[in-house]
C-alpha cells in the first residue's frame, strides 16, 4: 500500500505537544520529579488507546498527522500501538530511521505516520 509520509517536523511537533500535555496531566496527579514514570506511563496509554483505536493523538490531530498499519492503512488496534508507545519511549528508537523515515517503534509496530 502506497503512503504519503509525513514529514518529520509535524511528527516530532505532534510527540512534543503529546508530551506536554502528559506533563500537564501527570503534574495534576503527583509531582513528575518525585514520580517521573507518570508521565511517560500516560503517554504509553494515549498511544496505545488514541492511536489504537482513532489512529491520532491529541498532537497528532493538531499537527495532521496519523498512525497507520503499514499493510492495511487502518488503526493499529491497541496492543500494537502499545508496543509502539513502550519501543518509542528510550526517544532514541524514534531517531534511528530507515530510508522511508520509519524508526524502530515503527518497524516494530507495522506502522506508518502519514498526512491526515
Amino acid at each position: 500500500m502506497e503512503h504519503v509520509q509525513a514529514a518529520l517536523s509535524r511528527r516530532f511537533g505532534a510527540l512534543l505537544i503529546d508530551w506536554l500535555l502528559c506533563l500537564l496531566i501527570a503534574g495534576a496527579f503527583a509531582d513528575p520529579v518525585r514520580e517521573p514514570w507518570l508521565a511517560p506511563g500516560i503517554l504509553v496509554v494515549e498511544y496505545a488507546l488514541f492511536v489504537g483505536f482513532f489512529t491520532q493523538t491529541v498532537g497528532m490531530k493538531l499537527m495532521r498527522i496519523r498512525c497507520v498499519s503499514l499493510d492495511t492503512g487502518t488503526a493499529l488496534g491497541v496492543p500494537r500501538a502499545l508496543l509502539r508507545g513502550v519501543v518509542m519511549l528510550p526517544l532514541v528508537t524514534a531517531l534511528i530511521m530507515d530510508s522511508n523515515q520509519r524508526g524502530l517503534h515503527d518497524k516494530a509496530a507495522g506502522s506508518v505516520v502519514v498526512s491526515a
